[in-house]
């Protein structure tokens, strides 16, 4: 890859500006545009369904001709497609720019292919630049355009030697209060978070995202539950800000799609061993958070059951991505290796994917 300083800087910006975009079914894009000496001449960044693309939006506040001969740094690939608004490839070959920097490729089906049409009209094309901070960004989006399902993350708590609770059934409180932050801050960060029946009734889990006072966090997860037994009318889950869904949990694949179809692009699975187990066995975890705390508790309560492993062989290999100290704890973020996920995503429903601007068609 051949990039320059300013063009780098142009990208961390990019990425930075890309989260003024709404979350939602569109992707996050940021676009700067810089002169042949490198200077910033305008940026911009998508601002929701029907609305222009990053890379339009930081067109229209330059003057006709004024982008010859700049390079677009943009964060996923210009895209290739004609849905209530133009492609945005053919829009920066419009406006004479000479090269095109991008972090992540589009996946989609219909979308894709804005490279290569900028590469035949002439156009110097870069990719890659930053793709691994471009992923995080679009970490959600990027598994349903890959896998037709909303990007899964697996949460549990646990102590040094792996469990998950005392003998006596007690959980409360594993790790200590910094970590407990961090998870409401996830929380807020997910579209939908999820809890089986059992530890609905056994706990009685708001599912809520909170503040370290108890305050609701401006945005929360829809809460989902997963099991066929019915939730108390006296529930917390009832006082929740966003009325709950329940699906039967006998086919996850099913709920995640139709939790898709409403939207969700993200879940935070927080269920306990049993549902947390379901979905590592499912091959549906996208994430792993394991929160360790320094203390043995032994006896049977593992954080984890039955993942479908019955030799070292068959063991579900994942990469750490991070650790994090918090407080006395350790926070261990892993992802399932690619060839492992390439395997469990195959057997997934819904892979055809569509144009990032879902909206727009």
């Amino acid at each position: 890859m051949t990039v320059n300083d300013a063009e780098e800087r142009a990208m961390r910006r990019a990425l930075a500006i890309a989260r003024n975009g709404p979350r939602g079914i569109n992707p996050q894009v940021g676009a700067v545009l810089l002169s042949t000496a490198g200077d910033v001449l305008a940026e911009g960044w998508h601002r929701g369904a029907s609305t222009p693309h990053a890379e339009v939006d930081a067109l229209s506040k330059l003057a006709p001709g004024a982008a010859r001969g700049a390079t677009a740094v943009v964060t996923l690939e210009p895209c290739n497609h004609t849905g209530r608004t133009g492609p945005c490839a053919d829009a920066l070959i419009a406006a004479g720019v000479a090269r095109v920097v991008y972090a992540v490729d589009d996946p989609g089906d219909h979308s894709s292919g804005g490279g290569d049409k900028l590469r035949q009209a002439g156009v110097d094309v870069e990719r890659g630049l930053l793709g691994d901070e471009g992923r995080r960004l679009l970490e959600s989006w990027l598994t349903v355009q890959s896998l037709g399902r909303p990007h899964v993350t697996v949460k549990w708590a646990q102590s040094l030697d792996g469990r998950a609770a005392a003998a006596d059934g007690t959980s409360q409180w594993i790790t200590g209060p910094e970590a407990r932050a961090d998870v409401h801050r996830r929380r807020a960060r997910a579209d939908a978070i999820v809890a089986g029946t059992g530890t609905v009734l056994a706990d009685d889990p708001a599912l809520t995202a909170r503040d370290a006072e108890g305050a609701l966090l401006p945005h929360q997860p829809v809460p989902v539950v997963l099991g066929v037994r019915g939730v108390p009318e006296d529930a917390a889950v009832r006082r929740h800000p966003l009325p709950f869904l329940q699906y039967s949990g006998d086919d996850l694949r099913a709920a995640l799609a139709d939790l898709r179809e409403r939207g969700i692009q993200s879940v935070f699975v927080e269920g306990g061993p049993t549902i947390a187990s379901a979905f590592v066995r499912e091959g549906l975890a996208d994430e792993v958070l394991a929160y360790v705390a320094p203390v043995l508790l032994g006896g049977d309560r593992l954080a984890l059951g039955d993942i479908g492993v019955a030799s070292i062989d068959e063991g579900r290999r994942l990469q750490v991505a991070a650790i994090e100290r918090l407080g006395d704890d350790l926070l261990i973020v892993a992802t399932p290796s690619r060839s492992a996920h390439a395997v469990t995503a195959a057997g997934s429903p819904g892979q055809s994917t569509k144009h990032h601007e879902e909206g727009d068609e």
